[in-house]
């Protein structure tokens, strides 16, 4: 018995609608809702301007500690307390930082959303904060630090942000290295809350409105705070040397060379976003881009290879990682740096292009199908100023970008001749190999 499949044939794209947007100003804050009808559960995010930047010298991390000790309880209740009021209403609740934010997130059944809110506002307005809660966080972050420096690539990533970014916050990992985490104090913690957690900020609310009261949930949310908005700072002078670096960042023994190759790029709000993001998904952005098919698939220097810009508030930065074997580190790299140099002086072609509209613009359809998912895009559109129908046009421009578009963006934001290279492998072995292929001025990494 033979069983025939016939596969069938890709239909047209349909048409994509983000959800309309409500907004009220409540209580000193605002509260943005994106309207889903029929859903049964809601997400709320508390956007605070309160991100990692915010951090003292010397004491990256901070916030994160912070974010973690949310859940060892508040004034008016223990951890096992907060928790169990948590279960009753089937809610979620974490906190998490980035470079420009603090957020907390909520989700629960759409009745119940109000009473999670205000279970949520309890744990960042007014936490415990209990000086042998903070410690043993600190110190469980410090542990889990250490573990990932152990692996290869945070070195790297270290090593390169540091070139890029130099001795200030932005130059320093996110969450901190071990040693700066575990310089971070019970004080530093309880200050940073004092200073970034008690202003209003910005409630973003994803689920059925005609059964969910915006003005309540801002007025749950906002409740015991002051102070006006912080002026946003503006992105950083963009700055692209014109020679490359290579940094060697020394693992003895290691089989096996992390590759972190970067230049600094636009933040966010950059108005070649698409067409930026369409060249690195060409380059190296999916499984079909140019690295991937070169270095995994042509010569087998490496399971995967990908390429991409990564962007912030007030920066941004191109960045092409991958693990490969330590014998042919020196080739992957300089093929990785000549297929960057091909597609900023060549551009891409039609056939490339066509992919990577079809897979970005699907991508994002295919993302906004939750309320978390949808919250999370609130957030981006508040972070970085876009308008409101940016989502509703930012499939069309995927779909709609030109060779010529793309082209451009490749020539203009990719830099091959201003990389910092950063190889973490075997030095002994490394070294010579290195200087002799010319790959860029040679330093060891000074981590």
């Amino acid at each position: 018995m033979t069983l025939i499949a016939t596969r069938p044939d890709s239909g047209d794209a349909r048409p994509y609608a983000f959800p309309t947007l409500q907004r009220v100003t409540v209580g000193g804050g605002t509260v943005i809702g994106a309207h889903l009808p029929g859903q049964h559960l809601a997400s709320a995010m508390l956007l605070l301007d309160a991100g990692a930047a915010r951090e003292s010298d010397g004491r990256e991390g901070t916030a994160t500690v912070l974010a973690k000790s949310l859940e060892e309880g508040t004034q008016a209740r223990d951890s096992a307390a907060y928790a169990l009021a948590l279960e009753s209403l089937g809610a979620e609740f974490s906190a998490a930082v980035d470079w420009d934010t603090f957020r907390v997130n909520v989700a629960a059944p759409v009745p119940l959303l109000l009473a999670a809110m205000r279970l949520a506002a309890e744990a960042v307005r007014t936490p415990k904060l209990d000086p042998a809660d903070v410690t043993r966080v600190r110190d469980d972050e410090v542990t889990a630090l250490r573990m990932d420096w152990a692996q290869p690539g945070p070195r790297a990533d270290a090593a390169l942000r540091s070139d890029l970014f130099g001795a200030g916050r932005y130059g320093r990992p996110m969450h901190g290295d071990p040693d700066s985490v575990a310089a971070v104090s019970v004080d530093d913690v309880a200050s940073f809350h004092r200073n970034w957690l008690l202003r209003p900020g910005v409630l973003l609310v994803a689920g059925d409105l005609d059964n969910l009261d915006l003005k309540a949930l801002g007025e749950a949310a906002f409740a015991g705070t002051s102070g006006e908005p912080l002026a946003v700072e503006g992105p950083l002078e963009l700055e692209v040397r014109d020679f490359r670096r290579t940094i060697l960042v020394n693992r003895p023994g290691s089989v096996q060379s992390t590759l972190r190759i970067g230049h600094r790029a636009p933040e966010r709000a950059n108005p070649d976003y698409v067409a930026m993001t369409l060249a690195a998904t060409v380059l190296g952005g999916a499984f079909t881009s140019r690295l991937n098919h070169l270095i995994r698939e042509v010569k087998g220097y490496s399971y995967g290879i990908r390429g991409s810009f990564s962007m912030t508030r007030r920066f941004g930065r191109f960045e092409v990682a991958s693990g490969v074997q330590t014998a042919v580190t020196v080739p992957a790299v300089a093929d990785t740096l000549g297929e960057i140099a091909r597609t900023q002086l060549d551009g891409v072609t039609e056939e490339e292009l066509a992919v990577a509209r079809s897979w970005r613009a699907g991508q994002l359809s295919v993302e906004m199908q939750t309320p978390g998912a949808i919250v999370a895009a609130l957030s981006t559109l508040v972070v970085h100023g876009l308008p409101d129908d940016y989502y509703t046009t930012l499939r069309s421009q995927y779909l709609e970008a030109t060779v010529a578009d793309v082209s451009a963006a490749a020539a203009r934001y990719l830099h091959p001749k201003g990389l910092t290279l950063v190889i973490e492998g075997d030095a002994a072995l490394l070294r010579d190999e290195i200087t002799a292929a010319g790959l860029g001025e040679l330093v060891d990494a000074d981590l």
